[in-house]
């Protein structure tokens, strides 16, 4: 079986293209400092390409609190611009 899945991985076209070699170094990696207070300092990401919910939202804005890993789940439309005043 050992031999089966060596070939396999050495004929497909998508393992060759992830393979570890192939990938650029991280580069020099920073620790982050811890905050002091809870939502002093933050982390974001979106979530894309859902399926469109009755009210037109097809992603999820994340909020991460760094201190205490707390998230808010936000669902927005993608495409969706925020103005800050």
């Amino acid at each position: 079986m050992k031999e089966d899945v060596a070939k396999y991985v050495s004929h497909c076209l998508t393992c060759q293209q992830v393979k570890i070699e192939h990938q650029r170094a991280s580069g020099l990696l920073q620790p982050l400092d811890i905050p002091i207070w809870k939502w002093d300092d933050i982390s974001m990401d979106f979530v894309t390409g859902l399926p469109k919910t009755f009210r037109k939202n097809d992603a999820i804005w994340v909020i991460v609190d760094r201190l205490s890993k707390s998230a808010h789940f936000l669902p927005i439309q993608q495409g969706h611009s925020l103005s800050i005043s």
